[in-house]
């Protein structure tokens, strides 16, 4: 039976240095996204001031997310004024 590996044997891993989450897809763990009904929108922007990710975008005058580093949060859904975002099954 091998013996486990300590922490300081294990590998590094991960965000372990400046800049270093431009390499890893943190979205890839999320299980629901966020849609945004572009008829519904008022572009009021609070989504894109209380997202934690800073995954909400401006793209030809419609608000859409960066599901690259989107997690799955939430909070865009839930601070929009007129619930133009739903949170869908990501997969």
């Amino acid at each position: 039976m091998s013996r486990l590996k300590g922490w300081k044997e294990m590998r590094k891993a991960g965000l372990v240095e400046p800049a270093s989450s431009l390499a890893v897809k943190t979205g890839d763990w999320k299980v629901f996204k966020p849609v945004v009904d572009h008829k519904k929108c008022i572009k009021c922007f609070r989504c894109v001031v209380f997202c934690p990710d800073l995954c909400i975008e401006m793209k030809n005058e419609k608000i859409t997310s960066n599901l690259d580093y989107c997690k799955g949060c939430a909070l865009c859904a839930k601070v929009c004024p007129v619930k133009c975002i739903k949170m869908e099954k990501a997969r």
